[in-house]
């Protein structure tokens, strides 16, 4: 793989805080994108699919269609994949949704699992980590674990949708965080109308 090529390559972890439907929306827009997706899923990542989505088996085919080649799942304990090598040269990686235990790992530089190696890559190697954390209320660890992950590079993403767009369904909220994290990443999409003030949307085309 060239370095140019890089730029096709986005890590997707899942783990087991609620909020199923940010991660398959982020994970279909990316392969929309025709990007390659590194899908890694803690065990309660797992459960997660299940109880929000009823997704009892993960498999590419049924996760990623026709996209199906170009989605790569890696088993949660595998210390050993390309996913845990600097070598490997990726756009970035999403944790999402993270759980408050994935932050903590995280922001202590723990990388005892695949996730977590490959959260540590990413810092190290200094290339873009996006926790779209989503436990509410949050507490002052959770806080000062934000602050650890943000002073080492990543970026805090909150899973929390915007209104001024007025959603009309739930499908619009998710749309919203699913784009503000591809924002991020700089992948383009069409899942977000951007914000215009009032006097620039009533003004008449010229």
């Amino acid at each position: 793989m060239t370095v140019d090529s890089k730029q096709h390559h986005v890590v997707l972890a899942i783990t087991g805080a609620s909020g199923a439907a940010y991660s398959l929306r982020l994970l279909r827009a990316l392969l929309d994108s025709d990007r390659h997706v590194h899908l890694a899923i803690s065990p309660l990542g797992s459960r997660l699919l299940a109880e929000e989505l009823a997704m009892y088996t993960v498999d590419a085919t049924r996760l990623a269609g026709a996209a199906g080649d170009r989605l790569l799942i890696y088993d949660f304990d595998d210390l050993g994949s390309r996913l845990a090598s600097g070598t490997f040269l990726t756009n970035g990686m999403v944790i999402c949704p993270c759980s408050s235990n994935t932050l903590a790992s995280v922001a202590s530089g723990l990388a005892d699992n695949c996730i977590t190696r490959a959260a540590a890559v990413h810092l190290k190697e200094r290339r873009r980590l996006i926790l779209v954390h989503r436990e509410m209320p949050v507490s002052r660890i959770d806080l000062e674990n934000m602050l650890k992950v943000d002073a080492a590079g990543g970026i805090i993403c909150p899973a929390c949708p915007g209104f001024y767009n007025r959603p009309e369904s739930v499908g619009d909220l998710v749309d919203f965080v699913a784009g503000k994290v591809l924002d991020l990443l700089g992948v383009e999409h069409s899942l977000i109308r951007r914000w215009q003030p009032m006097d620039d949307a009533n003004r008449p085309a010229s």
